[in-house]
């Protein structure tokens, strides 16, 4: 009972028990007062051999290039309005509402009293004030790490884009069916139906563009096959005109076998000629 009556140090509000854990220290430790963007020493203590000017202003001049980077995509991201939430984004957000509204009224009065009986007999205003800013503090960090993650995960798009997906997949199933008919269950079709399903389009692609390969291919083809036609009627036609010389050269060999003896015969006689005047005029 002595501890009801006589609270002692530790029931003083203006007074807080020292944590080795949680409190700071009167002054910071050598290795925390020691600047980060101090260059490590070498094993042999010779720290200024390995400094580069060059290779630090390098370094410095990335390091700057790089958060100018990140800043323009901050600020591009910034600009960019957020796509306005669908039905299941909608859902979604408020039930993250809800839920964190139906958790936060678990710290209630009630129980912050009951478990903290003797603040709540002595001073029931400054626990009240203390549970109200802890549940306004809780219910801010949640929602502020739930909208952090809604854009880094990119749900409300995604979650957009699924709505697309299940109205367009809709709009085929309606259109592809007979209202007479109920609509076959996809797990009910068998492996290959489903595989070919899937296969479909990639298939598709490929068809489409080896049918323009193709198409590109006969094209160049019947190009090569007119310049091989060309250029064969360019050779017949100059085989043509070897073959007509060859035979006129034929005809010139006939003529000349019939006068060639006579002309030998001349050839002799003139260059005998041409002797005996040469003869004669030496001597003389």
């Amino acid at each position: 009972m002595s501890s009801e009556q006589d609270p002692g140090p530790a029931a003083d509000p203006q007074r807080r028990p020292r944590d080795a854990d949680t409190e700071m220290p009167d002054r910071p430790s050598t290795a925390a007062a020691e600047p980060p963007s101090a260059a490590p020493q070498s094993i042999n203590g010779n720290a200024s051999s390995s400094f580069d000017p060059a290779t630090q202003e390098q370094r410095s001049t990335a390091n700057q290039t790089t958060l100018i980077e990140r800043q323009q995509q901050q600020e591009q991201k910034e600009k960019t309005p957020p796509p306005a939430p669908g039905p299941r984004a909608a859902r979604l957000q408020a039930l993250f509402a809800s839920t964190a509204k139906h958790t936060l009224d678990k710290i209630n009065k009630d129980n912050f009293a009951a478990c903290f009986p003797t603040v709540a007999a002595k001073a029931p205003h400054t626990l009240e004030f203390v549970q109200r800013q802890m549940v306004e503090r809780l219910g801010g960090l949640w929602n502020k790490e739930f909208e952090t993650i809604m854009a880094n995960r990119q749900v409300v798009a995604r979650l957009n884009e699924l709505e697309a997906l299940v109205a367009d997949a809709t709009r085929r199933r309606m259109d592809s069916t007979d209202p007479s008919s109920p609509p076959v269950a996809p797990h009910t079709l068998p492996a290959a139906t489903i595989l070919q399903a899937h296969l479909r389009p990639h298939l598709q692609t490929h068809r489409t563009r080896l049918t323009t390969l193709l198409q590109t291919t006969r094209s160049a083809n019947a190009q090569l096959w007119d310049e091989i036609q060309s250029q064969r009627a360019e050779m017949e036609a100059l085989v043509a005109d070897v073959e007509k010389a060859v035979h006129d050269m034929d005809g010139a060999n006939e003529l000349l076998s019939e006068v060639v003896d006579e002309i030998a015969v001349e050839t002799r006689a003139a260059d005998g000629d041409v002797r005996a005047v040469l003869d004669r005029n030496i001597g003389g």
